[in-house]
């Protein structure tokens, strides 16, 4: 997707778009011509990302998500440099651990939660006030599969993305009818963050898709795109499953 000239006159603050799943977002909003903030911890690779987007139309800010002052530059740079914010496209997060919970280090836990949910209930509010309360916008929290079913070996980050699915409902409904909230739970989606579970075994994996591969970046960026369109004006509250089908091999065989 290339940015064709248009310009929506829509703002978005994508959180974790220096590569991923987050550059796949901001790369659809970008093509429908939105203009965004983009925000991450590595601030050469952000660097680079706004290059590739286009400077024109893309700053960032560099920071931890889960860092309230950070939280707090996000949004103000995004209003000082565009005058508005629209959408709020919740997606940093982290899986610092793999194995059983009942194993877990509780600070870790904490970690993870601080990361993958309190930073997208401090974005969302902070979006909220500066401008989403009186203007309206959408939401978009990026869940996971793995918050909705049981997630062997990843506990704490399905735990975690099964908050982000909660969370999305009590802001849905709290911040109805001018702003819709919704979620996206992705599977495996062919990216750094999610390498360990495909790395050296990708075909393998992809088997166990009915549509035959593992996701890809843009397949989230569209259905972001799609959340935060006015096709979507009657949706909210909702989580939006973007899993290749794997859900379907669940069923009695």
């Amino acid at each position: 997707m290339t940015y064709d000239g248009t310009d929506s006159g829509k703002v978005a603050l994508i959180t974790g778009a220096s590569r991923g799943i987050g550059y796949g977002i901001a790369e659809a909003l970008v093509a429908r011509g939105d203009r965004l903030c983009i925000t991450g911890r590595n601030e050469e690779a952000l660097k680079e990302a706004v290059e590739r987007l286009g400077a024109d139309r893309v700053i960032a800010v560099a920071g931890k998500a889960h860092d309230e002052a950070h939280q707090a530059v996000a949004v103000e740079r995004t209003m000082e440099a565009f005058g508005r914010v629209d959408f709020l496209i919740n997606n940093a997060g982290t899986n610092p651990v793999f194995g059983p919970i009942a194993d877990l280090d509780l600070g870790v836990a904490r970690k993870v939660f601080e990361t993958n949910v309190i930073s997208a209930l401090g974005f969302a509010q902070r979006t909220w006030h500066a401008w989403q309360k009186e203007n309206g916008g959408a939401i978009v929290n990026i869940a996971s599969i793995a918050g909705v079913s049981a997630s062997p070996f990843i506990g704490a980050y399905g735990m975690s993305k099964a908050a982000m699915v909660n969370l999305t409902l009590q802001l849905a409904h709290e911040m109805a009818p001018g702003v819709r909230v919704n979620a996206i739970a992705p599977a495996v989606v062919k990216t750094r963050f999610a390498q360990a579970l495909y790395e050296g075994r990708e075909q393998e994996a992809a088997a166990a898709y009915p549509l035959g591969r593992l996701g890809l970046p843009e397949d989230i960026g569209g259905a972001a795109a799609f959340l935060t369109s006015a096709q979507a004006e009657w949706i909210t509250g909702q989580t939006l499953v973007v899993d290749g089908g794997m859900f379907l091999n669940a069923g009695v065989h």
